[in-house]
């Protein structure tokens, strides 16, 4: 009778799992920048760990590309030169605001690049828990454009999910030998993150709960 009662419970528990999640899900917009004025960034960082350090990131030339959307200049840029001189090796950061994720989440961007030939140019989009600026702390990497894949000459649209719940910040990383980096550009950096409806919740709270009480009925 107990391995009934017990193989009974566990059939419940599999059908609670198989229980649909709310599907109406709605989408929070958590970071929505354009870079129309890099100058006045609110709560980005940017650490430049280029061997030697040159310039940081800085607003997008016109006369290099044009923004993706809005004014000529409306796009954050990063080029040889974030090593002294254009000689070294470049490993130059921009990171997000801490955001606050609940669950499933979207990371999309657009990025373009000079498209002079001969370059190498390549981005990272990395990940880290927390409000920590700390380089060694984006240690999840999500997507690498550039280096040996060749890096899109005109704006391409690039997004990326993960599941997190809490704090943390994106970072985009432009590295490599500064003989090899032209120029890249940045724009439309948006991050989604998708809550539950409260209702949907109410609903699946109550079913969980019917399938609770129909497991203590069983054990009696």
């Amino acid at each position: 009778m107990n391995r009934l009662t017990s193989l009974s419970g566990a059939a419940l528990l599999a059908a609670a799992a198989a229980v649909p999640l709310p599907s109406h899900a709605a989408d929070i917009v958590v970071l929505n920048e354009g870079f129309r004025n890099v100058a006045k960034l609110s709560d980005w960082a940017q650490i430049n760990r280029s061997v030697p350090p040159g310039t940081g990131w800085f607003q997008g030339n016109p006369d290099v590309f044009t923004a993706y959307n809005g004014p000529d200049n409306a796009y954050i840029a990063a080029n040889y030169l974030n090593a002294q001189n254009g000689m070294g090796v470049v490993d130059n950061w921009l990171i997000t605001p801490t955001l606050m994720l609940n669950g499933l989440s979207t990371l999309s961007f657009y990025t373009n690049r000079s498209g002079e030939p001969g370059f190498f140019d390549q981005l990272e989009v990395r990940f880290g828990l927390g409000s920590n600026t700390s380089a060694d702390g984006f240690d999840t990497l999500l997507l690498t454009i550039g280096g040996d894949v060749a890096f899109p000459s005109d704006w391409t649209r690039w997004s990326t999910n993960l599941d997190v719940q809490g704090q943390g910040r994106f970072a985009f990383r432009y590295l490599g030998d500064a003989a090899t980096l032209d120029y890249v550009g940045l724009d439309a950096v948006r991050v989604v993150t998708a809550v539950p409806e409260p209702s949907s919740w109410l609903m699946l709270l109550a079913g969980l709960g019917a399938v609770g009480a129909a497991a203590r009925r069983l054990r009696k």
